[in-house]
């Protein structure tokens, strides 16, 4: 048992760490019951399509309207205290909608209001809690320590977290928001033994929200890598967005599946990512973190012409395993990128430019798949996803030797005393 607990948690990691991971795993365990259960409780509520869509919407929103501010606050002040007391507020929305739902009093409105707030604290939460990492691990670990964390992701958020849901909402609709709330105050408890060093600005002298905010673009436009990076999650979650908005009707209406078998689709990506997660270690001995970039383009892009082709389950289905795999590489590649390349005091800043661009991508897309789809059928948003993912690729090949160069230059061994020493030339040095 020993031996196994120090291949999936090394000791050179650090206790905390392990505190860290244990409450990564224990929150995604309660997100991905809510997965399911809160679309599970609007279409048992309404049956208005417009409002089961816009409940999707509401949720996607607050990374939108709060991830840069979010990035302020987690730079300005205590980012344990910020997760504890955000998660905390997020079990008090969910004992009150539990609740109102045990009493019969929570209409539509509630239930949507309801939704916007747990998505707009978990926007708080999360920024915060993504730059405990840099200052937990060495510098030459941040890979292996995400590729833990993204683990958790796969397993209990993916995996096990929606079909607990979807079960715990058979039983009651009030028992998956309960459920939830127990879930988060262990994951409170955890992250309360976490020790983090002083990450520089506890104690600067406050400046205007504007200009941290500023500060933060600032950076990224002026580090080749990390904007590299960007650029690059917005305009592939544009094509990303465009598909996957109608993969429901792609999967009813194009190869056959029922509702078990959608949620299938899903199952088998998280597995495709379980299979990446484990061979990450290996992968990253054998390949640049720049070419790992370079190949998931290119899976990418491969996987919407496939779709856009593939006629039976039979065909989908190991796109998706192979998808699944890409996305979790990917996920964790960019996340050590960026935790290895960024100063901790702008950590929360940068990390909340690259959650604007994610969801900014994912809004765009979804808008521009609706409009194919409705004109050209279900197929139309795959192909366009692929052309665009073409056009992208050959436009952004030669920007990811800015990824390349920065993973040459921040894998230096830390010099004598800590501190790290990357090249003159390497990108924002000096």
């Amino acid at each position: 048992m020993s031996a196994l607990v120090e291949v999936v948690l090394p000791r050179r990691l650090g206790t905390d760490f392990r505190w860290l991971m244990g409450s990564s795993w224990t929150s995604n365990l309660g997100d991905g019951i809510a997965l399911a259960a809160g679309p599970l409780l609007v279409a048992s509520l309404t049956d208005d399509a417009r409002v089961v869509a816009l409940a999707a919407g509401l949720q996607w929103l607050p990374p939108l309207l709060l991830g840069l501010p979010a990035g302020v606050l987690t730079d300005r002040l205590d980012r344990r205290r910020i997760v504890i007391t955000v998660n905390l507020v997020r079990v008090a929305v969910l004992l009150v909608l539990a609740t109102l739902l045990l009493t019969g009093q929570a209409p539509v409105p509630v239930v949507l209001l309801t939704l916007f707030l747990l998505a707009s604290a978990e926007v708080f939460a999360d920024n915060s809690a993504q730059t405990f990492l840099p200052t937990l691990v060495a510098r030459q670990d941040l890979a292996l320590a995400n590729a833990r964390l993204q683990a958790g992701f796969a397993t209990v958020n993916q995996l096990a977290g929606p079909p607990i849901g979807a079960a715990l909402f058979a039983l009651g609709t009030m028992w998956p928001w309960t459920t939830q709330a127990l879930v988060m105050v262990l994951s409170v408890v955890l992250v309360s033994r976490i020790s983090l060093p002083p990450h520089g600005r506890e104690r600067a002298p406050r400046s205007h929200v504007r200009r941290d905010v500023a500060d933060g673009l600032r950076w990224v436009r002026h580090h080749a890598a990390v904007r590299t990076l960007v650029i690059t999650i917005f305009v592939f979650n544009v094509t990303f967005g465009a598909a996957w908005s109608v993969l429901v009707l792609y999967a009813t209406q194009r190869i056959g599946l029922g509702p078990i078998g959608y949620g299938l689709l899903t199952t088998v990506g998280a597995v495709g990512g379980i299979v990446g997660i484990a061979a990450y270690g290996w992968l990253t001995r054998r390949v640049s973190l720049g070419n790992l970039m370079r190949a998931g383009l290119v899976i990418e892009t491969l996987t919407h012409l496939g779709l856009a082709l593939a006629r039976s389950p039979w065909v989908a289905l190991p796109i998706f395993f192979v998808f699944g795999l890409h996305a979790f590489v990917w996920g964790t590649t960019s996340t050590t990128i960026r935790q290895r390349a960024v100063p901790l005091e702008l950590q929360g800043r940068v990390g909340s430019v690259n959650l604007v661009g994610v969801f900014g991508g994912l809004v765009v897309g979804s808008a521009i798949g609706g409009v194919l789809a409705e004109r050209w059928g279900v197929t139309a948003p795959f192909w366009f996803a692929f052309a665009g993912s073409v056009v992208f690729v050959v436009l952004l090949w030669g920007q990811l030797r800015h990824v390349a160069h920065a993973d040459d230059a921040l894998t230096i061994p830390d010099a004598p005393g800590g501190s790290s020493t990357p090249r003159p030339d390497a990108p924002g040095a000096g």
